[in-house]
């Protein structure tokens, strides 16, 4: 079975490490050894240590490799929409199989992908999307296709995942866990896609498309970044027995038509330590399934790193390379419900309410009227003087509130209306709590 691989950085040059380390076990899998056709890169004179290839495998011709009649599978760990989208497009209508990691492409247009792919009776295999090594997607899309996911909650980015657990740890603020991350190599340069939710989201559209059998894509996920989590939310979280998470959830539920609808969103939230997510420390990555009759699945492990990512992609390798040989094609993707996306304001979710107030009588019953007026129930309050909590500090006092489950329309506009009132000084933090209720 010949290979061309797409990229040849951090992930690729993994991928062709292991295929040289474990090719005759690889081949004893598959039924047929694995070669390397050739080795798509940008740059051919780039130093890539002692890769096991010889160099006149690499070539910049990505277009013409994967065109060639040589290939049968192509391999892509580029990333980015253009012109990954392109090749591979063009190499599924080819009749090849597609091994890919690019969240962003498949999060973005991958209904292009899955059209090309039943356009030219060829496989499209994608584990390493999401969650690096962890086998989720597999489960999701054939493991469970015989019972109704419900909702599936996760962690799935290492790098908010490493900061916000320094941050619970320490009692950093985000510029110095981040400055910390940055320095151990788990965020990048630039970590605007990692801090501000980009990465989560992708990756949480390709888990509700899988898990609810409907196509969603990065636009209808509604995506929050950890830029504003502080040290003294933190500090609120702990004094309620919760820790702080960038989660992604995505949730079956109904509109406000009463019609079967899901919700995708992702952000920062408060979770009670007695969560399976909220022991979930450093890099790692794990997904929380919630179906009807297997009841709740943990899926658990590295979410990213060269090595743990190839290793999902090579598990694609064997697959679709064994498929090529039986001459039979993976099960085409099931979009077949067609759900309808529902809005963040129809979400269910609960507020933490942190509010810098007058110490004064009546505060608190005209605090609670806003709450009312909007039909949100409010489940705890607690008060302290002035200086006793982080977020109070230059407020007579400090109000903090934990709803009940409403819509977050309705939380929202309850938060809106709360900064008009005169004796609240300042809206000190606003976080969603999920879970414990």
């Amino acid at each position: 079975m010949r290979l061309a691989i797409l990229g040849c950085g951090t992930v690729g040059s993994e991928v062709v490490r292991l295929l040289h380390e474990q090719s005759a076990d690889l081949a004893a899998r598959i039924g047929a050894p694995l070669e390397i056709a050739g080795i798509a890169v940008r740059r051919l004179g780039r130093d890539r240590g002692d890769l096991p290839v010889a160099p006149e495998l690499f070539t910049t011709d990505a277009v013409g490799l994967v065109k060639s009649d040589d290939v049968d599978v192509v391999v892509e760990v580029v990333g980015g929409i253009e012109p990954a989208r392109s090749w591979l497009v063009d190499a599924l209508r080819a009749g090849k199989s597609v091994v890919t990691a690019n969240k962003a492409l498949l999060a973005e247009d991958g209904a292009s992908l899955h059209d090309a792919a039943a356009d030219g009776g060829a496989d499209l295999y994608y584990e390493a999307a999401v969650a690096g090594a962890i086998p989720l997607l597999r489960p999701l899309r054939e493991s469970l296709h015989g019972d109704r996911i419900n909702r599936v909650t996760g962690i799935v980015n290492g790098t908010t995942n490493f900061i916000l657990s320094a941050m619970d740890a320490t009692g950093a603020g985000f510029a110095e866990a981040l400055e910390e991350a940055t320095e151990l190599g788990y965020a990048e340069a630039d970590p605007t896609a990692d801090v501000e939710g980009f990465d989560a989201a992708a990756k949480a559209a390709i888990l509700a498309s899988l898990a609810f059998h409907t196509r969603v894509g990065a636009a209808d996920v509604h995506r929050e970044g950890i830029t504003e989590v502080t040290a003294a939310d933190m500090a609120s979280a702990k004094a309620m027995g919760c820790t702080i998470k960038l989660l992604c959830i995505a949730a079956r539920g109904t509109d406000a038509a009463g019609r079967e609808s899901v919700s995708v969103r992702v952000h920062p939230a408060m979770i009670p330590l007695s969560h399976p997510l909220a022991s979930v420390g450093d890099a790692y990555n794990a997904v929380f399934v919630e179906a009807e009759a297997a009841g709740p699945l943990m899926f658990y492990g590295r979410g990213a790193g060269g090595a743990a990512t190839a290793s999902a992609v090579l598990g694609d390798v064997v697959a679709v390379c064994r498929n090529r040989l039986a001459g039979v094609r993976a099960p085409s993707e099931s979009a077949y419900a067609d759900l309808a996306v529902r809005p963040m304001g129809e979400a269910l979710t609960r507020y933490h309410v942190s509010l810098d107030v007058a110490d004064k009588p009546g505060v608190l019953a005209a605090v609670a009227g806003v709450f009312a007026r909007h039909d949100v129930s409010i489940a705890t309050v607690r008060q302290a003087p002035a200086g006793t909590e982080p977020a109070g500090r230059g407020a007579d006092a400090v109000l903090v509130i934990v709803t009940h489950t409403a819509p977050d329309a309705a939380l929202a506009a309850t938060v809106e209306d709360l900064r008009g009132l005169d004796a609240v000084r300042s809206i000190a933090s606003v976080l969603r709590v999920e879970g414990g209720e």
